[in-house]
């Protein structure tokens, strides 16, 4: 969801450089029940949203308002447009001999999918059962209790952001509390669901070490996260905020700087994870 690139890519474009396989017929994509929603967006991506190469579905709408949010603009399901589960899975059938060869597989992300259960649900079975797709579900957990069993058991990965351990400080990154994250995140470790944690290291405002520690401790604690990912922050999304009229609120922070970076990953390695 920290992506700061997100095209703004037709149904039935294909990405730069890439090329689609032979057209699907409804045979291949099969029909499971309907199901549509409000997607921002889609690429294909490689390293960032997953394992391999990785068709990703941006649905719109999220509830969080992060300070350093970098893509506003997919803040409000209306920001998107009108798509349904047969539509998206379709196009993702065309490259699924590519991403096979790379290891890779579909995600759903965001916004934050969860608003939108029933279209994630949908498109993770699909993925899964009709591509043979790993999946993958990118989320903030704080809609959590909104995904049902069946869908986290379409779910081969859930690459969970968890922003803050002080939860006064989430709040004020957010808007919002940290407890459901939590919970969802406990959920996950009782289903024995593989987790990539992902932390946005910001200077002066996630940085202390008591917060730093408190995350990897959490995530130590679980039993299913297998890899933590440290994102330094940067202001590449600040000129969407200028195009929707906003202030960006950490205009005047700076990148964290290697060192920072370097010593933050040290202290999930203590806790015994692996963190890149």
């Amino acid at each position: 969801m920290d992506r700061t690139d997100l095209p703004v890519r037709p149904l039935g474009l294909p990405p730069t450089g890439a090329t689609p396989a032979a057209p699907v017929t409804p045979a291949v994509v099969g029909t499971r029940r309907p199901a549509g929603g409000m997607l921002h967006s889609w690429d294909l991506s490689t390293g960032v949203d997953g394992p391999g190469t990785r068709f990703v579905a941006f649905l719109a709408g999220c509830p969080l308002r992060c300070l350093y949010c970098h893509n506003p603009d997919t803040r409000y399901t209306r920001d998107g447009r009108p798509a349904s589960a047969e539509d998206i899975v379709h196009e993702a059938a065309k490259y699924t001999d590519f991403i096979r060869a790379s290891g890779g597989g579909a995600t759903v992300s965001g916004g934050e999918p969860l608003l939108q259960p029933v279209l994630t649900g949908e498109l993770l079975h699909r993925f899964k059962h009709e591509l043979g797709l790993h999946t993958a579900l990118d989320t903030s957990g704080y809609l959590g209790a909104r995904a049902t069993d069946a869908l986290l058991a379409d779910t081969d990965l859930v690459l969970l952001d968890i922003k803050s351990w002080d939860r006064a400080l989430y709040r004020h990154v957010t808007g919002r509390e940290l407890a459901p994250t939590l919970e969802f995140a406990r959920r996950l470790a009782d289903l024995g669901t593989e987790v990539w944690v992902r932390f946005v290291l910001v200077p002066g405002l996630t940085d202390p070490t008591t917060n730093v520690e408190g995350v990897a401790a959490f995530a130590a604690s679980l039993g299913n996260v297998t890899r933590v990912d440290i994102l330094p922050f940067h202001r590449l999304g600040a000129p969407k905020w200028r195009a929707l009229g906003l202030d960006f609120p950490l205009a005047d922070t700076p990148a964290p700087s290697p060192e920072q970076v370097a010593e933050t990953r040290a202290i999930f390695v203590a806790h015994g994870l692996n963190a890149v």
